[in-house]
Order: C-alpha cells, then structure tokens, then sequence
C-alpha cells in the first residue's frame, strides 16, 4: 500500500469515528435537551394561578363565619390538593352585575388573575332589572376578562316564580347564551342540591335567601366541577 493509499484509509477512520461520536453525542444529548425544555415547559406550566372571585353574597360569606363560605373552601381544597393558585374573593354583598362590570377593569389591573370566576345576576333579577341588560353586563365582563388573558368561568344562577315564569326563565337562559356566545365554562346553577332539595327550607338562613354553611360544600362542588379542569 502505498503512502497516499494509507493516508486516505487513515482519514476515513478518522472521519468515522467522528461521524460516530458526534452520532452519540446527539442521540445523547438530544433526549436530555427535549428532557430540560420539557421540565421548563412543565414548570412554567405548573406556576402559581391566580384566581378571582367576582360575586355577590353568595360568595361573600353573608350570615356565615369567616371562613366558612365556598370560596374559602376551594382555598382549602387547592391546598389539600396541592395545586398552586391564589384565590382573591371580589365579592360584595348586594352586588349586581351592573356593579360588577364597573369594579372589574380595577380588579383585573391589581391582581392580573389567570381565571376569573364570575358568580353576579341573582340581585339583579331580586330588583326586576331589565334582564337585557343583565345578559349585556355579563358578556362584558367575560369579554373584560378574555382581553386581560384570564379563563373564565361562568356562574349560573336560579330565581323563584316570583317575577311570572317567563322572566324566571329567561333569567336561567341567559347565563348560557352569554356562555355559548363567549365559548366559556358554565355552572348551570350554583344553589344545585341546595334549592331543590325536598328539604331546601333546612339548608337556608332565615332570609331564606342565603345558605347556611353546610350548604358551602355542596356550592363548592358544582364550581368546582367546571373549575378543576380549568387549572
């Protein structure tokens, strides 16, 4: 053989060899840098949720002991369950949607939620308020809080015949055209196996308007139906 022949032969094992190395040294590397991205993604993905409550009494623990309302429950939940979210309570009690939808721009800028839980309607139709307006001031809120990058959530809410059956009903609708129209989460009704219960007198205060706390779970559970998926 001669010199060039053996210096060709020489430059291809060489050339090979390095082909190899830098073969494995991808393969290697490449799972443990998609490895490292993903835990970054993961990690990103597992921060801290802010959550805020936008409600009227109902959330605000009227007639209850602090602490004792669903709100503070699904603190308590999210901690047992180790799921990292803050939960900011907006709620006032006499609220209506109308009040709301004028709180929540500031809301919003102070607390920058990641979810926004909107339980407002019930004092509106208490007052007989227009319920065009209602559905109005909902669907502005759930699009306030789209355009400042939160999920939302919709709370659905029931009345008595009081005001005839067809307002009755078309205030229940309401809650899901706004949430059909927006394409959000809805709780059909946030009182389910509290006001229709057969004993729904022994699970209210003597308002018969507000929940006693044992009914706080039960509201707890219809949010959380929705809300657990959203996290």
């Amino acid at each position: 053989m001669n010199q060039p022949q053996m210096r060709r032969r020489e430059w291809m094992r060489y050339s090979s060899a390095t082909l190899l190395s830098v073969t494995l040294a991808v393969s290697l590397a490449g799972p443990a840098a998609a490895q490292g991205k993903s835990a970054t993604a993961a990690k990103a993905d597992a921060g801290p949720r802010r959550i805020l409550v936008l409600g009227d009494s109902l959330s605000a623990e009227y007639g209850l002991a602090r602490g004792a309302g669903w709100v503070a429950l699904m603190t308590q939940r999210l901690k047992e369950q180790q799921l990292p979210a803050e939960v900011v309570n907006a709620s006032i009690s006499g609220d209506t949607t109308s009040g709301g939808l004028a709180r929540l721009p500031a809301l919003l800028k102070q607390h920058k939620p990641t979810l926004l839980v909107i339980e407002l309607g019930g004092n509106d139709a208490l007052r007989g308020l227009p319920l065009a307006s209602t559905r109005d001031n909902l669907r502005a809120m759930v699009k306030a809080g789209k355009a400042a990058g939160a999920k939302v959530l919709l709370v659905g809410m029931q009345i008595p015949p009081n005001m005839g059956p067809s307002y009755t009903r078309e205030f229940e609708a309401g809650f899901k055209t706004v949430a059909q129209e927006e394409k959000v989460p809805l709780v059909p009704f946030l009182l389910a196996g509290v006001a229709d219960r057969t004993d729904a007198a022994d699970w209210f205060q003597a308002d018969r308007i507000h929940p006693l706390a044992k009914a706080h779970p039960v509201m707890l559970d219809n949010v959380w139906k929705q809300l657990r998926p959203m996290l």
